[in-house]
């Protein structure tokens, strides 16, 4: 077991290199005799950070988050990241948000995209473990936005955790709240983002980028509460005013930062409280 000041340093270590160097630092504890593939990154510098590396082989890893936080950009990211490398990748999309031209501008290589477009939350969770029994190195699961309709068993989550360890297939799961439970490897909550905008002279706003805050609820073998800002820019607004549009993504930037430190704060009161408790409990 990784001590928890030991687990600091590393964590530590970790934030101040590169994500790609990141996620070939551990510890004695963490090691396996074959480590396998790297991770694959999702192409945004922040989450692959939190993540170290990115979204690990084998693993399910979760992103919760609301509408406008972010969550389906995340998913053609990661997408993208995987198919420009040359893997081939699944998107079960239960919310049926994925547009094929946008995906394409996003950088994601649709030749090597398996789409499913399924209307039940349960058959979602089929189907994601029918196409990582395929062999593909990632799968993205997007269950839309709330309500998700009915409920999927715990059983069913460790089941399809069990089949990504067992093909080695990176597991994303994109939800509006936490379905995954116990077994997710890494639960990272995405807020709403905060939106940058850019105008010259007279000319109306457009939009620039967006800034999310985003805190890590869990990960196994780090105590959870490390935040971090994601951003996104339009792709449209690139190379037009670059230097407006990096200004309007630089102060959201600012507010989703400081509410990313609110967040963190309001995890580590709560885990003081959890362990005080917990204390107190034992004491009587």
């Amino acid at each position: 077991m990784v001590s928890s000041a030991l687990a600091a340093r590393i964590t530590a270590l970790r934030d101040a290199l590169p994500p790609e160097t990141a996620a070939s630092v551990v510890c004695a504890g963490e090691l396996r005799r074959d480590r396998g593939a790297p991770p694959l990154a999702t192409g945004i510098e922040a989450l692959d950070r939190l993540l170290s590396g990115g979204l690990a082989r084998g693993k399910l890893v979760e992103i919760v988050g609301r509408r406008s936080s972010g969550r389906l950009s995340v998913a053609l990211s990661s997408v993208a990241c995987a198919t420009g490398r040359g893997e081939n990748s699944a998107l079960v999309d239960l919310g049926d948000a994925l547009d094929p031209q946008n995906a394409s501008a996003a950088g994601v290589d649709l030749r090597r995209l398996f789409w499913v477009r399924p209307h039940r939350v349960r058959d979602a969770v089929y189907a994601a473990e029918v196409v990582i029994g395929a062999g593909f190195p990632l799968v993205v699961l997007d269950l839309g936005v709330p309500p998700v309709g009915g409920r999927v068993p715990d059983a069913a989550w460790v089941r399809l955790a069990r089949a990504a360890r067992a093909h080695d297939t990176s597991l994303l799961v994109t939800s509006p709240y936490p379905v995954s439970g116990s077994a997710a490897e890494a639960v990272l909550r995405l807020d709403r983002g905060i939106a940058g905008w850019r105008a010259t002279g007279s000319s109306p706003r457009l939009l620039a980028g967006l800034a999310a805050p985003c805190v890590v609820e869990k990960k196994r073998g780090e105590r959870p509460g490390r935040a971090a800002t994601v951003r996104f820019a339009v792709a449209e607004a690139i190379g037009q005013g670059a230097a407006s549009e990096a200004s309007a993504v630089a102060e959201a930037s600012a507010v989703a930062k400081a509410m990313a430190d609110k967040m963190a704060d309001k995890m580590a009161d709560r885990m003081a409280d959890e362990s005080a408790a917990a204390k107190s409990a034992a004491a009587s």
